[in-house]
């Protein structure tokens, strides 16, 4: 497993990773999100021993990283898929990485196979699309068959059947008991593939829970009601302890009331009802509640028919 304790970086004044801690452990994906800025991928170099620490720990089944002997057999990592010399092809670039840990050539032709590039392996990496070096850097987390896997925003650059092969490879990885930590700012990616997710804001963790617990825990849920009797339904509504905000194209934004509720109330009184819609909260949208005082780059909206 991964174990992050009470780590913290400063640069200068600035402090990337403020007093984090958190456990990522086998058998699950764990996404790792957070505004741009937040830490993420700092956290990531820290673990893998690329930063030191200003202070805490972070390691890797049980020792830092630099203790590991081999450690593309203890855990494997996508930082970066532009990192790769591209004067050299695919198979070269692999077979260099796997020599130095101990890693014979059929792996190597192992991985090629398992992320579609064993048709251009012999084609130089400099000529490869951002999708492509993608496929590539995961080819070389996985050369070692580590426990651990590591990937930071590894979506990048894919198209929608790589995205697609992306997200099963992760979740066969952790079905066979691996640690997989992945960045990522994808969110519709993150509710399909994301067991658990970690959160952080400013260096600092903000949630460590279940998807679908924090989807759920959104205070966004509500039912969407539209009737041609829109403005009496909304005074019954709200006499009976419902919250009633106007929705578009005149419906009705309902919370405190269930839709079995709404729906018994209307027919007492006599109320047509043309939709009645239970509402959960997106993974995007409780992320944004709970990063809302977190983000540092904020853009301004223009406003609709303003001059950009």
């Amino acid at each position: 497993m991964i174990e992050v304790d009470r780590l913290c970086k400063r640069f200068g004044p600035v402090s990337a990773v403020d007093g984090l801690s958190f456990t990522v452990r086998p058998g699950h994906v764990t996404g790792f999100l957070g505004p741009n800025g937040a830490g993420k991928t700092t956290t990531m170099r820290l673990i893998l021993g690329l930063y030191t620490p200003t202070s805490g720990t972070s390691l890797v089944n049980g020792h830092r990283y630099r203790e590991l002997v081999r450690p593309l057999h203890q855990v494997g990592a996508l930082l970066d898929a532009t990192a790769v010399h591209p004067g050299r092809t695919a198979h070269r670039h692999l077979l260099s990485i796997a020599q130095s840990n101990g890693i014979g050539r059929r792996r190597v032709t192992e991985v090629l196979q398992l992320t579609g590039l064993d048709t251009v392996a012999r084609r130089r990496a400099g000529g490869f699309s951002l999708g492509m070096k993608q496929r590539l850097g995961i080819a070389t987390a996985l050369l070692g068959d580590p426990p651990v896997l590591i990937f930071d925003e590894p979506a990048g650059g894919l198209d929608a059947e790589g995205i697609q092969w992306i997200r099963q490879l992760f979740k066969t990885l952790a079905a066979e008991g691996r640690t997989v930590f992945v960045s990522s700012h994808l969110m519709s990616e993150m509710a399909l593939t994301a067991d658990r997710l970690i959160i952080i804001g400013r260096g600092r963790l903000l949630t460590d829970t279940p998807t679908e617990q924090f989807i759920e825990s959104s205070t966004r849920a509500d039912v969407l009601v539209r009737s041609p009797r829109a403005g009496d339904l909304a005074g019954l509504l709200t006499a009976s302890g419902g919250g009633v905000v106007p929705d578009a194209d005149g419906g009705l934004a309902v919370t405190g009331l269930d839709a079995p509720a709404i729906g018994d109330l209307a027919a007492e009184h006599g109320i047509a009802v043309h939709e009645l819609v239970p509402r959960h909260a997106s993974l995007e949208q409780a992320y944004l509640d709970i990063t809302r005082d977190s983000v540092e780059y904020r853009a301004a909206h223009p406003e609709q028919g303003q001059e950009i």
